[in-house]
């Protein structure tokens, strides 16, 4: 601190002035304002007077959560349903400031926290089985063998969507060819449709979707690839010429099968169909996304893969089966030359959420079963459809 003295009459005055190692003086507060159940913004304005300050930081009461940055300055990591003051202090190189009175009291939104189960439609069956939805969860298991997902968030009072995905439809002889399953979407999540099973005189290798499809019979037609964390690959039909069972599509869980033979009808297989997985986001464990089976004209088909998978055929006769609807299924394959593999199975969505936090809202175009309760949690099952869900006190 500078201190002169100044002259005035027959006296003389102390006279303090600015200096280099001075600390701004404190900011004047302005208006908290909530911008979510995590978050608010602080305003302030910065001293005319004194030191310069670099830096300004918002401090909240209680949790003493603090944040940086130019007016108004954006505060997260706040508690939902929380009731919050903040002071701003200032700083530079010599120090901060002193705080800032309160600013006004703001409560932040209230959430609710949502566990899923998110299925895409299975992919329908070719010669080869089709491949299983891809499925997300943050329950139990997720698909491809991937780390358990976080639960979500959510503000009430909000909009978010859901679509149920359809399965793909089953195909393998001109001009009919197998097709994908459609993706499921909550939120931010999407689930990916399972791919398709290798088709006879076209698309010969099964294609990539959630998991992948199983390869056609015959001539090497090759699986298909899955997505990580939703499902795996498909199996492959064995490299030659004749009487080679196709590849069983992947599932959540497990690879496809590859189909096989010895060069006889006789020896002829299918491949199985991978297996889904479990979980229990209703209370109850139920197994979701199970590969569809690889068609053969031999004497063994693909066996579809557990949640829903369809079984390929045997012996040159129509009898693959398809996938199972809201399960993600995927299609049975049909190895004989004048049949088409089967359709999949539809996809599903399940929430799951604690019944304290808040009641659900199923907006037009979804189709979904009754509330229902766990202990002190519910659940909601989407069954088709897309259209906006939501919470409320």
């Amino acid at each position: 601190m500078t201190v002169k003295s100044v002259k005035t009459g027959n006296s003389t005055s102390l006279a303090v002035g600015n200096s280099s190692a001075a600390k701004p003086n404190a900011p004047t507060i302005g208006t908290a304002t909530k911008t979510g159940a995590s978050s608010a913004t602080v305003a302030y304005t910065a001293a005319t007077l004194g030191a310069a300050a670099t830096t300004f930081t918002a401090t909240s009461t209680p949790g003493s959560v603090t944040a940086t940055g130019s007016s108004p300055i954006t505060v997260t990591g706040l508690t939902p349903s929380t009731s919050y003051t903040f002071t701003v202090k200032a700083t530079n190189a010599n120090g901060d400031s002193a705080a800032s009175s309160a600013s006004n009291s703001i409560t932040t939104d209230s959430a609710v926290t949502l566990n899923y189960l998110v299925v895409a439609g299975g992919g329908g069956g070719g010669e080869g089985g089709g491949g299983a939805g891809g499925l997300r969860s943050t329950m139990n298991n997720t698909g491809g063998g991937g780390s358990l997902e976080s639960a979500l968030s959510l503000f009430l009072s909000t909009n978010y969507t859901v679509t149920v995905g359809a399965g793909g439809t089953g195909g393998g002889i001109s001009p009919t060819y197998s097709t994908n399953g459609s993706d499921s979407v909550f939120s931010t999540i999407t689930s990916t449709g399972g791919g398709y099973g290798g088709n006879r005189d076209a698309n010969f290798a099964g294609n990539t979707g959630g998991s992948g499809g199983g390869g056609r019979r015959d001539g090497g037609g090759a699986g298909g690839s899955g997505t990580a964390n939703q499902g795996y690959g498909g199996g492959n039909s064995q490299p030659a010429s004749s009487w080679k069972g196709a590849g069983g599509g992947g599932g959540a869980g497990a690879a496809g099968s590859n189909g096989g033979g010895s060069g006889s009808q006789a020896a002829e297989f299918g491949g199985a169909g991978g297996n889904g997985v479990a979980v229990s986001i209703t209370g109850s464990s139920v197994t979701y996304a199970g590969g569809g089976g690889g068609g053969t004209e031999g004497p063994t088909r693909g066996s579809g893969g557990s949640g829903g998978g369809g079984q390929g055929n045997i012996n040159a006769t129509d009898n693959a089966t398809a996938g199972t609807a809201n399960t993600g299924g995927g299609g049975g394959g049909n190895g004989g030359q004048s049949r088409d593999g089967k359709n999949a199975g539809s996809g599903v969505v399940i929430l799951r959420w604690l019944t304290s936090e808040g009641t659900i809202t199923v907006g037009a175009g979804l189709t979904a079963d009754a509330t229902g309760t766990d202990g002190s949690y519910s659940y909601k099952k989407f069954t088709a459809g897309t259209g906006n869900v939501s919470w409320a006190l």
